[in-house]
């Protein structure tokens, strides 16, 4: 009897998010000369990890169960809707977090008290179409990589 820990499926996808997340935080640490513990589990940024998770999971199950099992079907699918996701509401959730923050500086510098937060709101929420390609081409690698080790 096999544990979740020898599904090559599941490896693959957790594989996927764990390296997307650690390359996310070094890009990040590259670029703003900074370590910011969020980025190992938040959203947003390069490469997505949302995508190089669901990409992983379809390879490996098109790989496992072939291309026309209802595994990578249900996996394909859902990878897609992900994906389409992150460019599309949560990247524009994003856009729109980052104008209210600006906004409510605005109005803090205007002394306008009773509209500012001491809350910003959260602006690394959704990808760019380049960051969820890269995070679909590191997931598929990814899982061609535990597959071909594993199976």
């Amino acid at each position: 009897m096999g544990t979740l820990f020898n599904n090559v499926i599941f490896l693959s996808a957790a594989a996927g998010w764990l390296v997307a997340q650690v390359l996310k935080t070094i890009i990040h640490m590259l670029f703003t000369k900074k370590f910011v513990a969020e980025r190992l589990i938040g959203s947003g940024g390069m490469p997505s990890s949302h995508s190089a998770t669901v990409c992983a999971l379809a390879t490996a199950a098109c790989i496992s169960h072939g291309a026309d099992s209802f595994e990578f079907a249900i996996s394909l699918v859902l990878a897609l809707i992900v994906m389409y996701d992150a460019m599309g509401v949560r990247r524009e959730t994003g856009i729109q977090a980052k104008l209210i923050n600006e906004m409510m500086e605005a109005f803090a510098e205007m002394g306008r008290e009773d509209l500012s937060t001491d809350e910003r709101l959260k602006e690394f929420v959704g990808h760019t179409p380049l960051q969820v390609l890269a995070g679909a081409i590191l997931g598929i690698l990814i899982a061609i990589l535990i597959c071909s080790i594993m199976l």
